[in-house]
């Protein structure tokens, strides 16, 4: 395996970061390159700012030389303590992404693990994620199952 650089994000990264959420969204979307992102793009930038200096996201982006290669984020959140999750802090992993060129060299699997040891280090254990087709084996690989009981909302508001 080629020896990548892997660096925790910070707002310096601000906009490497937003740039690279519309890619992940674009990708997984299957949207076309001149999909207008600009809302997207606004929102991201105000929640990478408070997200990063408040501690609720990290996000790490990988590096071949000084190209952007891969990124992976995991946003905290709290909810009321469970019988499942004592402490009510939970996780859920996000904006996983890896070039086309480097795919199936381990970066996305690294990527993921050293966003588990970051949670892992804040006491959480109940993390969760939406696996796009082609990301499904990396995750269930990495341990994560299928959820059976989770319900989305998608009536009139």
């Amino acid at each position: 395996m080629e020896e990548y650089t892997y660096r925790k994000a910070g707002l310096d990264d601000l906009e490497l970061l937003v740039s690279s959420r519309v890619m992940v969204l674009k990708a997984a979307n299957r949207l076309p390159d001149d999909a207008d992102m600009s809302e997207i793009e606004r929102q991201s930038r105000i929640y990478y700012k408070k997200a990063l200096a408040d501690g609720s996201h990290t996000a790490y982006l990988v590096f071949d030389g000084q190209r952007l290669i891969g990124t992976g984020g995991m946003s905290y959140y709290d909810v009321m303590p469970t019988c499942d999750v004592n402490t009510g802090r939970k996780a859920y992993v996000m904006n996983m992404y890896t070039d086309p060129e480097y795919r199936r060299q381990g970066i996305a699997y690294k990527t993921l693990d050293l966003l588990v040891a970051d949670a892992k280090a804040r006491g959480v254990e109940h993390i969760t994620l939406e696996a796009t087709d082609m990301g499904r084996p990396l995750y269930e690989k990495y341990g994560f199952v299928q959820m059976q009981s989770e319900m989305e909302f998608r009536g009139k508001m």
